[in-house]
């Protein structure tokens, strides 16, 4: 006795039924083949294509306002923006502008670590300007990467919103202008003791192969439209 749980063996009605219908098949295939064997056959289209014609003349260079890659493969310091009037350069930042991979890597918790990730993101180069107006003091860097193998500009921007995100009682907004750029503003200010509370707040964007970083703080907190102005008019710079 065969088992409820498997399907019995057809019989030989459904296979003769099952034959019938296979021959049937087979023989109206073969009347369409006669009938379309007797018609006259139909004429191809022509494979010939109408001609193009090719504009005369070259195309005219971009200028320099117009290529952005004249921007960036100059001088990345012309890049960053102006230090305000009345504002004074502050003691940690780079004397003639420039910070080489060893300086860039130095300023993170892990300097080790962030020297080797920037070698294998290719990194380029550099810049960074500083500047203090009282109790408030603003840091901006652009970081180039080679690219030649992997976005290391998106990259460091993916990395960096993950760690932003990570600070407690941070507020986050879009950066207008920009595809994957954020501004976050951090409401509970870093305390030390000997100093002041320090309240910060930070942009990060990429535009091709730079990778733009904003920073502000001050022992007052900061309103994000203070972060929000610096980030776009340095956007605009890129």
């Amino acid at each position: 006795m065969e088992s409820p749980e498997r399907p019995g063996r057809r019989g030989r009605t459904a296979a003769l039924i099952a034959g019938a219908a296979g021959l049937g098949v087979v023989a109206g295939v073969c009347t369409g083949y006669v009938i379309q064997a007797g018609r006259p056959p139909t004429k191809l289209p022509s494979l010939s294509q109408p001609v193009v014609a090719q504009a005369k003349g070259t195309v005219e260079p971009l200028s320099a306002a117009d290529d952005r890659r004249v921007k960036t493969d100059g001088d990345l310091r012309k890049l960053l923006l102006k230090r305000p009037e009345g504002a004074r350069a502050t003691d940690f930042g780079s004397s003639d502008g420039w910070m080489d991979l060893a300086d860039y890597a130095s300023d993170f918790k892990k300097p080790t670590g962030a020297f080797k990730d920037e070698l294998q993101s290719e990194f380029r180069r550099a810049a960074q300007t500083t500047w203090q107006t009282g109790t408030y003091t603003v840091e901006i860097r652009l970081v180039q990467y080679h690219q030649v193998s992997a976005p290391g500009a998106a990259k460091r921007v993916e990395e960096q919103r993950y760690w932003a995100e990570r600070e407690p009682d941070t507020n986050s907004s879009p950066l207008p202008g920009t595809g994957d750029g954020m501004v976050y503003v951090h409401r509970t200010p870093k305390a030390a003791s000997g100093y002041q509370p320090e309240y910060s707040a930070e942009a990060l964007a990429s535009r091709g192969d730079i990778y733009m970083d904003v920073w502000i703080s001050d022992t007052q907190p900061i309103p994000e439209n203070k972060i929000m102005e610096l980030a776009e008019r340095q956007v605009a710079q890129l």
